[in-house]
Formats: C-alpha cells, sequence, structure tokens
C-alpha cells in the first residue's frame, strides 16, 4: 500500500519517548538556515544524510510517494497551503505574508506576490474568479496573477483563524473571538454575525446537514446551515483539538489531552464520531502523533494521520491501525505546519518550518482536479526569433524594420504640441425652459422634459445638406409599444404603422364595429383609438394580436413565426411583409363588408359599410379588372374581379444577354398591372388543358396603389441594381449638360452656436447623387385612354397635370410609404418603413400644417429626406412594398370619427356559461338612472392567468436572465360602483373565456380555479373579452375616474390606454419617492383595520377596498394637508419595516367587523 523506500527499518521500533507531543528540547534545532543549493536536486534522509534523487522517479499506481519539492522562501514556515479546485496549481502562504502558486506537478512557479506586510497567512480558499487569503485581520481577493479584486479588513480585535464557502457568493470566517461573521462576496459586506462561547472557532468543515465547528477548549459543535444555532456537541478532548475532519457519517477528531502539571501532551486516540446516532465509537489507536488529518475516501473512507516531524500513517476509521501504512516526509528535521489534499484524492501537499512545500502523489501522471480548466500562462518572448523580413519587396512596411532611437532627431510621429492639443466639442448649453423649472435636492437638479428635442434618438441623416434642424422637432411619436408579446410580431408592428397613417383607413376602423368575437377591423379599431389618446407613451397591441392568432388563414399563409425562425434569421421578412401586406388588406375588405346580423351589443350602431354592402377598403384600394383568357382555339373568356394590391412582374432575361436591358419604373409597372402572360388552362371548347393567352386590363383606377416588389431572388435583385444604376448615370449625363445651380449650404448639427461653420475644404453631394440607388419615381402619371388602355408615366418634381389631361381623367399618384428589409446574415435583418406623415396628423397631433418623410426602425422614428425613401441599395436594402396615393384623394372620404359605442354595453348580457343561471348572481347591472357620468368613481380589479411561462437562465454568477417574458391573459374584471346608494355594489364581474391554454391559473394570488373559464362547466358569469373590452372603452370614454391597486398593470394586460387623470391609483396615493410599493392587504390592514386576502384574492374585495383606501386618502390630505399626510406616510413605512411588511394574524372576525357597504349585504 505505502512506498518504504528510504525508510528506516528500525523506524517502528523506536521508544514511545520518541513520538512525545511538543517536547521542548526540539525547538533548538527547528529553525536552521538552509543553503538554498541543497534543496534543488536532493532529499535528506531521517539521518540528515544528503542522497542524490534521480530525476526519473518510479511512482507506483496506488501509492504515495514524494513527486517534488520546492523551497519557496527558506528559512520562512509555510502556515497553509491549498490544491487549486478550478485549475492545475498548488497556492501556499508563509508566516510573512507572502503567497505562491506552482503549476502542475513539476512545481513550476506561477506567480508570487505579497498579501500582507507582516501578519502570517492562515487559510487559503480559491474561487472561480480568484484565491481568498485570511490573516489575523484581514481577508483579501487577487486573481492568480496576483491583481488585487478586494480588500476586506476585519474589526479591531479580530484573531481569524479559517474561513469556509457556504456558497458561489457567501462566505464564514470564525477566529479566537465570540463571534463568527458572514460575509457577502458580492457588495465585500459584512450580512451578519453569529454569536459563538469563548474562546471561539479554529476550524470549520461543511456537510450537507451542518456547519462543524472545531473550538480550541477541545470541543466540535453542530450547527443548522441555516440559523447557525448549535444543534449538537462532542467533547472529544480535555485539552485542545488540532484538526478534524467529515465523510459521510463519520466524523474523527485528533488533539492534546491534559496531564495535569506537565500540561498538553499529544493524543494517539483519534475519536470518531457516528454522525447517525450523535454518538461516539471506539477510539481509533494510531502509532504517529497526530496534528493533521483528512479522509482520503478512495476506494475506502481512508484517514491520513499526519504528524508534526513529518510521519504520515493511514488507516480505517473503524479498524485497526498497521504499522506497515506509515510513511516520512523527508522535512530535514523541520516540522510540519500545513497539510492538504487534492480534490482528486491523487496528490497531498506538505509545508514545513523550512520554507519547503512536498508534493506526494499517488499516480506516475497526476492530476489534481478531475475536470481542470486550461491556465493561462504568460507568452514567451519572441524577441530573440523575429522573422526575417525582405526590405527589398514592394508591399513590406516600413514600419516592420527596426529603427535606432537618437535623442537629437525628432521622429515623424512627434507631433508639434498645437497639433495634439484636444480640443473636445463643448456641450451645448442647457435649454432655460429646464433651468427655469428646476428643482434641486441636495446636488442633484429635477426638471420636467420640455420636450423640445427627441428623447434618446440618434439623428439618421444621409445628406447633412438636405435637411434643417428644425424638422427634428416634429418627430410623431412611436405608435406601437415596446412590451408587446415576445416572438414572430414584427411584421404586423411595421405594417400597422402604415395603416395608421392613411387617414381614411383610421377613420374606417375606428367607426367600425361588429358582432364578431375576433374581428381584425375592431381591434385595429381599438388600437387607433389608443393611438389618438397617447401622448408619447406606447401603446400594446396584445389583443389585436390574440385575434391575429385565431385566423385560419394567417397560420396557412406563414405569417405565425415559431421562436426558433425568428432568433436564428430563418424567416424571409422580405416575402413574409408582402404576404402580409395582401392578407390584411384582404380580411379587412371582407370584415367590413360582411352583411351585420343582431347586434351583440344593442344599442352599437350598425357600419354604414356592412348595411351599404360596399367597403371603403374596396372603394380605397380596390381596382376593378378584366381577365381575359384566349385559347389557341378561339375562344375567349372574360371575367371581371377585385383586386386590392398588384405584384411586380420583371422581364425574363435571355441566358445569351449579358447585359440586362434599360426600363423606366412606369414601364415595368405598367406591365405589372395590364399582365400579359402564356399559361396552361382549362378550354371548356376543347374540353382540355390547352397553352392558353391571359391577359388583365383595369377598368378604373385605384385611390391607394399599393405595388408588392417581389424583390425575393438574386436575379431580381440583379435587375433592380441594373436599373438603378442607368437612372444614376442619366443623372449625371442630365447634370452635366445643364449649367451649374450655386447651393448655399447649410450648417450642421454639430456646429455651435457661438461658432461659425467652416466650410473651406468640403465638398458636398449634388443632385445628381441624390439619384444613387434611386429608380422608383417619387410621382406618377396614371391615366385610362379609350384608344390606348392604361398609360404609366414618371412625374418630376413641381410638374402638374395640364388641363387637357385633367379632361382627360388623368391622375397624379405620390409616393407615400416604402417598406424595406434591411438585411444581415447572421439575424436575417430586420423590416424598416419610410412613411410620408401627412398634414391632418400634424394638425391633429401639434397644430401646424407640415408634411415630412419619417424613417420608423422599431422604436427609433427619424426625420429624413424624402430621396432617402426611394433609396435602395439592394446589397443591404431590398424593396418589398410601396404605395402611391392619389393626390388629394382625401376629399371624398368623411373623416369624422363616430364613437360606435353606446350605454347599451353596460345593459344585462347573456353568459356563455351553461351552469351559470344555477349559481348566485355577483353583481347588479346598472340601471337606466344609473348610467355613469364624466368624474365619477369606479372601483376595478383585475385578475390574470399565464398562457405561457417565463423562460429564463441562470447565469454562471447566480443572475437570472429572461430569455422570454411570461404571457399573461385578463381572467376577471370586476367593476364597483363608487358612489350613490348602492356605492360598493359590483355591477361588472365578468370572467373572460378563452381558447388559448392556461398553464397556469395563479390561484393564490387571482382566485381563478380551473374550470372558472370554460363555457362547458362553469357556474362564473362567462363572457368573451370584446364583451368586457366595449364596457370599459365606454366608462373610458365617458370620463369616469377608475380607482384601483396597481392598475397600471391591469390596464396593460387589458390592452387599454387610460388618460392620466383619470386614474387613481392606491399603489401611488400612499407612496413615498424612492421607497418600496406596498401592497393593498397592509395598506387595509394599516388603515382600515381589514384582513384580505387571507387565503386568496378576490377582485371584488379588493375593488372595494381600493375605493375605501382613496375615500381614507381624500380624509387624511383634505383635513391635514399636504404636511400632515407625510407624516401618516413616514408612520406607515416605520411600522412596515417593523412589522417586515407582513400583516399579523387578525382574526377574521375582528378584521372584517366594521360594515362599510351595508347594501352589499343583499348580494
Amino acid at each position: 500500500m505505502m512506498n518504504f523506500e528510504g525508510l528506516d527499518p528500525g523506524l517502528g521500533e523506536y521508544a514511545p519517548g520518541l513520538h512525545g507531543g511538543l517536547e521542548p528540547g526540539l525547538d533548538s534545532s527547528m529553525d536552521p538556515r538552509l543553503d538554498p543549493s541543497l534543496l534543488q536536486a536532493v532529499e535528506l534522509d531521517p539521518d540528515s544524510l544528503a542522497v542524490p534523487v534521480s530525476e526519473s522517479m518510479h511512482i507506483v499506481e496506488g501509492m504515495y510517494s514524494e513527486l517534488h519539492s520546492v523551497a519557496a522562501e527558506v528559512g520562512i514556515p509555510v502556515t497553509a497551503t491549498h490544491f487549486d479546485l478550478q485549475e492545475e496549481l498548488l497556492w501556499m502562504g508563509n508566516h510573512r505574508g507572502h503567497a505562491s502558486s506552482f503549476f502542475g506537478p513539476t512545481m513550476g512557479r506561477y506567480s508570487s506576490f505579497q498579501v500582507h506586510m507582516t501578519d502570517d497567512i492562515r487559510h487559503i480558499q480559491s474561487m472561480d474568479t480568484g484565491v481568498l487569503f485570511l490573516t489575523k485581520t484581514n481577508l483579501k481577493c487577487l486573481t492568480r496573477g496576483g491583481l488585487i479584486m478586494f480588500d476586506y479588513p476585519m474589526e479591531e480585535g479580530a484573531d481569524m483563524h479559517s474561513l469556509i464557502l457556504t456558497d458561489n457568493n457567501t462566505l464564514l470566517m470564525g477566529g479566537l473571538q465570540n463571534y463568527v461573521a458572514e460575509l457577502d462576496l458580492t457588495t465585500v459586506q459584512e450580512t451578519q454575525k453569529f454569536t459563538v462561547e469563548v474562546p471561539g472557532v479554529a476550524i470549520m468543515r461543511q456537510s450537507n446537514r451542518f456547519f462543524f465547528c472545531g473550538h480550541t477548549s477541545g470541543k466540535v459543535s453542530l450547527r443548522d446551515l441555516r440559523t447557525f444555532k448549535m444543534e449538537h456537541e462532542f467533547d472529544a478532548f480535555s485539552g485542545s483539538l488540532s484538526d478534524f475532519d467529515v465523510h459521510g457519517n463519520l466524523l474523527a477528531a485528533c488533539g492534546f489531552s491534559s496531564r495535569g502539571l506537565n500540561g498538553l501532551s499529544c493524543d494517539r486516540f483519534l475519536m470518531v464520531y457516528d454522525l447517525r446516532m450523535m454518538r461516539a465509537i471506539t477510539p481509533l489507536q494510531v502509532h504517529v502523533d497526530p496534528l493533521f488529518l483528512r479522509f482520503i475516501p478512495t476506494y475506502t473512507s481512508r484517514l491520513a494521520i499526519i504528524s508534526q516531524t513529518g510521519q504520515c500513517q493511514f488507516c480505517e476509521p473503524t479498524g485497526l491501525a498497521n504499522l506497515a501504512d506509515i510513511f516520512h516526509v523527508n522535512t530535514v528535521g523541520q516540522l510540519l505546519m500545513s497539510f492538504d489534499v487534492s480534490s482528486s484524492k491523487q496528490a497531498l501537499s506538505f509545508g514545513d518550518s523550512g520554507g519547503c512545500v512536498h508534493l506526494w502523489s499517488s499516480a506516475p501522471e497526476v492530476s489534481f482536479n478531475s475536470y481542470s480548466r486550461e491556465t493561462e500562462l504568460a507568452l514567451p518572448c519572441l524577441v530573440d526569433s523575429l522573422p526575417q523580413l525582405d526590405w527589398n519587396h514592394e508591399l513590406m512596411p516600413l514600419s516592420l524594420l527596426p529603427m535606432p532611437l537618437t535623442s537629437t532627431e525628432p521622429l515623424l510621429s512627434d507631433w508639434p504640441t498645437s497639433l495634439i492639443t484636444p480640443s473636445p466639442r463643448r456641450a451645448p448649453l442647457v435649454d432655460p425652459e429646464i433651468l427655469r423649472t428646476m428643482k434641486t435636492v441636495g446636488f442633484i437638479g429635477y426638471a420636467p422634459n420640455p420636450r423640445t428635442r427627441p428623447r434618446n434618438q440618434v439623428p439618421y441623416k444621409i445628406k447633412d445638406t438636405e435637411l434643417e434642424y428644425d424638422s427634428y422637432n416634429q418627430v410623431p411619436e412611436s405608435p406601437i409599444g415596446r412590451d408587446e408579446e415576445p416572438h414572430l410580431y414584427m411584421v404586423p408592428k411595421k405594417y400597422r404603422k402604415v395603416l395608421y397613417f392613411l387617414e381614411p383607413v383610421r377613420c374606417l376602423v375606428q367607426n367600425h364595429l361588429c358582432q364578431k368575437e375576433f374581428c381584425l377591423a375592431c381591434e385595429l379599431g381599438f388600437l387607433f383609438h389608443m393611438l389618438d389618446l397617447s401622448r408619447g407613451d406606447p401603446c400594446q397591441a396584445s389583443n389585436f394580436l390574440r385575434a391575429f392568432r385565431t385566423i385560419p388563414e394567417a397560420s396557412a399563409l406563414g405569417l405565425i413565426l415559431a421562436d426558433s425562425d425568428e432568433q436564428t434569421g430563418k424567416a424571409r421578412l422580405g416575402h413574409l411583409i408582402q404576404s402580409w401586406n395582401r392578407f390584411i388588406l384582404a380580411q379587412l375588405h371582407q370584415e367590413t363588408l360582411e352583411q351585420e346580423g343582431p347586434q351583440a351589443y344593442r344599442g352599437a350602431s350598425s357600419s354604414t359599410l356592412g348595411s351599404s354592402g360596399e367597403s371603403v377598403i374596396g372603394r380605397l384600394f380596390g381596382c376593378e379588372v378584366e381577365n381575359s383568357s384566349l385559347c389557341r382555339c378561339g375562344k375567349e373568356t372574360v371575367r371581371s374581379s377585385l383586386t386590392l394590391l398588384f405584384t411586380m412582374h420583371y422581364p425574363e432575361q435571355r441566358s445569351l444577354d449579358k447585359m440586362i436591358e434599360e426600363y423606366d419604373f412606369a414601364e415595368i409597372l405598367k406591365k405589372s398591372i395590364c399582365l400579359e402572360q402564356s399559361t396552361q388552362a382549362w378550354c371548356d371548347n376543347c374540353e382540355k388543358y390547352q397553352p392558353t393567352l391571359q391577359t388583365r386590363n383595369i377598368r378604373c383606377l385605384p385611390d391607394v396603389l399599393v405595388i408588392n416588389c417581389e424583390v425575393n431572388s438574386a436575379k431580381e435583385a440583379e435587375f433592380w441594381k441594373a436599373q438603378t444604376e442607368y437612372a444614376y448615370n442619366k443623372a449625371l449625363k442630365k447634370e452635366a449638360s445643364e449649367p451649374p445651380k450655386p447651393k448655399e449650404p447649410l450648417p450642421t448639427e454639430w456646429c455651435l452656436e457661438e461658432e461659425l461653420c467652416s466650410v473651406e475644404g468640403l465638398t458636398f453631394d449634388t443632385q445628381a447623387e441624390d439619384m444613387r440607388h434611386v429608380w422608383i419615381p417619387l410621382s406618377l402619371k396614371m391615366c385610362i385612354s379609350k384608344t390606348q388602355g392604361l398609360e404609366v408615366s414618371s412625374l418630376s418634381e413641381g410638374e402638374e397635370l395640364t388641363e387637357s389631361e385633367e379632361a382627360e381623367g388623368a391622375s397624379v399618384y405620390d409616393l407615400v410609404v416604402t417598406v424595406s428589409h434591411i438585411q444581415h446574415a447572421r439575424t436575417g435583418g430586420n423590416l424598416v418603413a419610410h412613411i410620408k406623415v401627412g398634414e391632418t396628423y400634424h394638425q391633429r397631433k401639434e397644430g401646424v400644417t407640415h408634411q415630412q418623410w419619417y424613417l420608423f426602425n422599431d422604436f427609433l422614428i427619424e426625420p429624413i429626406d424624402k430621396a432617402e425613401s426611394a433609396h435602395f441599395d439592394v446589397n443591404w436594402k431590398v424593396p418589398a412594398v410601396l404605395y402611391y396615393v392619389k393626390r388629394n384623394y382625401h376629399a371624398k372620404y368623411d373623416l369624422r370619427i363616430k364613437n360606435p359605442i353606446d350605454a347599451s354595453v353596460l345593459l344585462t348580457e347573456a353568459s356563455l356559461a351553461r351552469k351559470q343561471r344555477k349559481s348566485h348572481a355577483t353583481f347588479i347591472p346598472l340601471m337606466v338612472s344609473e348610467m355613469p357620468q364624466a368624474s365619477d368613481l369606479v372601483g376595478l380589479d383585475a385578475e390574470f392567468v399565464t398562457l405561457n411561462q417565463e423562460e429564463a437562465e441562470l447565469r454562471s454568477d447566480g443572475t437570472k436572465s429572461t430569455i422570454k417574458p411570461s404571457q399573461m391573459s385578463v381572467a376577471r374584471i370586476t367593476c364597483v360602483r363608487g358612489q350613490g346608494p348602492n356605492e360598493g355594489v359590483p355591477f361588472i364581474d365578468d370572467y373572460i373565456s378563452t381558447q388559448e391554454q392556461v398553464v397556469d391559473y395563479l390561484t393564490q394570488y387571482s382566485g381563478i380555479k380551473p374550470g372558472d373559464l370554460d363555457a362547458k362547466i362553469s357556474s362564473k358569469h362567462l363572457t368573451t373579452l370584446k364583451s368586457t373590452y366595449l364596457k370599459l372603452r365606454f366608462l373610458i370614454d365617458t370620463g369616469v375616474r377608475f380607482v384601483g391597486h396597481g392598475l397600471q398593470k391591469d390596464f396593460r394586460v387589458i390592452n387599454l390606454m387610460v388618460p392620466k387623470e383619470q386614474v387613481f391609483d392606491t399603489v401611488y396615493l400612499f407612496h413615498m419617492p424612492r421607497k418600496r410599493m406596498i401592497s393593498l392587504r397592509f395598506l387595509a390592514w394599516y388603515f382600515l383595520d381589514l384582513n384580505i386576502q387571507s387565503e386568496t384574492h378576490d377582485s371584488i374585495e379588493d375593488a372595494r377596498t381600493a375605493l375605501q383606501l382613496y375615500r381614507k386618502y381624500s380624509e387624511l390630505s383634505h383635513n391635514g394637508g399636504q404636511e400632515e399626510f407625510r407624516k401618516v406616510l413616514k408612520a406607515l413605512y416605520e411600522k412596515g419595516r417593523k412589522q417586515d411588511w407582513k400583516v399579523p394574524d387578525i382574526d377574521s372576525a375582528d378584521g372584517q367587523g366594521t360594515a362599510v357597504f351595508p347594501s352589499v349585504m343583499g348580494l
């Protein structure tokens, strides 16, 4: 088992006196000054005879033999050794506070640095990011290279001896004082102290059940992992404890026994305890004087017992010690001061009082850890191995040639001081309005945002000279919010922006209301209504997306993306937006064209579109086309239909033609609208499929011309690129033939107000440069003549129709929308829209008459030049959708919005649940005399369920990273009366039916149980989300004021935009700045003496309580003023801190004794 080479055969026959404990006679010879040259390649036997050590040492597998020894600092005792738990490093610390590390079994020095100037290093512990060093009065963390990460000083009088990591970010430190300190490694602050009895804790170990603390009094205490309270105690030795270790259900300890007047004597009996029965078992007698011991559980639970004189014995804790299992560490007469075992159990390390570290191994190829990460080693010096340089080579950079530095001649890189003096751009002046309204608290100033500049937006400009800075003040707010559902909805988000800025569409969908539960036109109208109300706040579209998911055609067209498709960039966004373009127009046309039946909401005015059988979508986008099929037999078939958009068709290029021919965009557009193509079709005359010439002609011109560009392949992209080059060359020739026009340069935004911008040496783009990568015209002229059919031509800027052209029915179309696909190889890119926002929007929102092109890039909205809207470099920006509108097309449409929601939506309606009639009603609908008026109070509360769980991952440092947030859905909405004789009585208590799968009902917090939302088995008043949404919309439009707790989240999930002046949220009424939010339950207990939410949440109870709290707030703020109310809030927070924000257990009868709403008892 052991290797006995070099061991004295008579060691086992030595007299017992040789193994005495701490004999005073040995002290005089323990600190010799060794010659460092003797410690390089020799070992010393017990008789101090020098014996050379062969370079190739034979190590027997399973037996521990000395592998290497190294002198760290000669004559300085090694007080701590530690095997690194992450890398192949062995650490040591000495009596003078110096630390060194050695790499691998060869013990090559890796790093060496000073940890403390005077104190000795008592404990070393490695972590993932660094190494901890504990001294008497200090804990220091350094990187493995020696850089300080933190330095934590102890309290005065501390005498630290040991530490133990309890988790990745927390450790305990103990020593010869009456406490154990807990330290948070993240904040490097002491979190708490645990009191222990004197003389303190010198050794600490840990298992999955207890903390084990060894005391110098000879006792070992077992303490709780969470509270550190003592659970059990073993009185191991009468004198003192030197070491102990724990493995499995066994605890083994070694120490000193008291011998009366003779002082302490090393006890050769090891105390062994069974942790299952908490009692001692038979002591283990050993043949060495034990100072250190460790369990080395390889094949069995072996114990390694180490004496101070260098003897080591292996034995089983429940067996008998054998003299044959002893080996000796050659310490050259020095005492062993430290000992450690590697995590792989293959290596042992010993540190002696002479400054040497000894490495012993049980395997020829020793590894300190089972899985060690790679250690970063210093790169070797490459000065002597420079490559040969051929300085005659033309491409050889002269900077590679070495050049001697001279002190007399200046170098080319020595720039004069005048050229290298930093001159940073001065910050712009603070807005005077901010300085005027600023309030200072301490050294921080607070002021409302005057909104004179866009917030957190970077200017996006291609031509600085084409844009004036004033246009940046006319940026519309982002119409779509950031907190959308986490996947697949990039395409609808971009397109909803396009439809919102088409005024007839915006007015049409807001006037539309039908009885379908899932109607995109209705949901789009609700969304546009929120956008009209918003003052720059983001608006969510969760209800619109919910309706979108229920339409089978959307899934069939591939418009609903999987998470993986969007994350990996597999989605073809250019093709997807064009499919969405076709789908949404057809869907809106169908939904607004359908004849409406009996209204689901009494009094809701029927859409004029449905009653007349005509769709405004058809009038706006529709174009009546005549499709003709001519068979080669001579039979012609003509059919008429309505199309809402046109797709671009590009000419086929012959393979022999290397050059792509030049085409005008108007020519390609005409051929795409009046399409001619040959295809196989069924002929009734021939009674079989025949080659057929199909021709399409239009009978009228649409008001809005929608074009899908269909640039979906490299072939089409090459065609588009070639046409842009032709257009650019034509513009260059035209500009060269005309006399140059002087252009007054405009100062750029980087110039300061006090400085004049120098334009010397700068060149500005010419007019022809604006035409680079531009093929589509900003305006088109279209006309249908009786002789030539459709005529399409480009219209230059400023050109108008003649009287004869107007008489012939010609129309001018202006470009108002371009949607582009910004390509990216890894992510798939994203979609951006260029929209020309018209005068009606600016007049409605800002009160100015203005037209401006804007770039909509997700949440970034920037004004751009009109040329940028038609700029398409297909290498990275591919056109997808174009919108042209007739000039002045608004005149023929009624742009007034008539709210189709009236008071009848609040009247009684039938429940979807079949069993609802069998249960008692939980609400009383409003009577006609109780209809709410402006400024009336309404208590509101909502409960939610989870449709998709949150997806998150834990990082290596223990923090959580959210990959995909949870998706919530409203399950119950309750509104209670806020005034009148029935104050507190609910008039809405709707459970919302859902067709989507619920993964968590959150019953503890919502009160919703499985089955409550199922129409087949529910006993609740079950309705659709749209029905309840209309009730809340009517209350908002009426101007009622909602009172509740946490209404911001409720309205966000319900997908409602409520003006701030109509919301009284008790979360913020009883809140102090920079303090925590207070729960409704605690507020009810503190102010109203009510015990609510004891078992589960109930929305009726919560809404009533919020109303009472608002009444209490009004009373406190009215009677005492703001100063008195601030004192009440301070007392509230002080009480909360004392109670730990927990409501004490109160008898429910006492808590609900006050009848606040007597009329409620009738329910």
